[in-house]
C-alpha cells in the first residue's frame, strides 16, 4: 500500500513544539490557557523568544509577564503547495505574525483559524489581512502539546 493509499493522520502528523529549558514555562502556561512571555526582571523589557540573559541590561533575572492575548496580524503566508503531507492535506492552511499589543516587540507565530478548535483551514484567505486584530485561542494538540492560535476580533 502507498502513502497516497494511507493518507497521513492529518492531526498526528503536525509539526509539534519542542520546548527548551528557556521556553518550557511559556508552554506550561499555555496549557493553562494564559499567554505570557519572558521579561527582565530588572529592566522590565519583554523579550520573546526566551533566553538567560537580557539583551537590554544583560541581566540573568526574569519573570513570566502575563500578556492580554491581543495583538494584530504583523504578516502572514499562505504555502503553496504545503511542504509536508499534514499540511497538504489543509487546504488554505495559512501561518501569520502576530505583534501583541502591550509588547509590540514581541511578535508570535501561529495560525489564524474561526474558533479555537476549529480545524487549520477554517479561516476563508482573503479576510488575511496585514494589521487585522486578532485574539489568543489556545488548542491542545496531540502529544499533550497547547499552542496558541489566533482568530479575528471582528469576523
Amino acid at each position: 500500500m502507498s502513502s497516497r493509499d494511507n493518507p497521513p493522520d492529518t492531526a498526528a502528523d503536525l509539526l509539534l513544539p519542542v520546548p527548551d529549558d528557556d521556553g518550557a514555562p511559556f508552554w506550561e502556561y499555555a496549557a493553562r490557557g494564559e499567554l505570557r512571555v519572558q521579561a527582565c526582571a530588572d529592566c522590565d523589557e519583554p523579550r520573546f523568544p526566551p533566553r538567560p540573559c537580557c539583551p537590554h541590561c544583560q541581566s540573568f533575572a526574569a519573570r513570566w509577564q502575563r500578556m492580554s492575548g491581543r495583538g494584530r496580524i504583523w504578516s502572514y503566508v499562505l504555502p503553496h503547495p504545503p511542504l509536508l503531507p499534514a499540511y497538504a492535506a489543509q487546504p488554505g492552511y495559512n501561518a501569520i505574525v502576530v505583534e501583541l499589543a502591550e509588547a509590540p516587540r514581541i511578535r508570535l507565530v501561529g495560525n489564524l483559524v474561526s474558533a479555537a478548535d476549529a480545524p487549520l483551514n477554517s479561516v476563508d484567505p482573503a479576510r488575511l489581512r496585514i494589521g487585522a486584530p486578532v485574539k489568543v485561542a489556545f488548542h491542545a494538540m496531540p502529544g499533550g502539546v497547547t499552542v496558541p492560535r489566533w482568530i479575528l476580533e471582528r469576523p
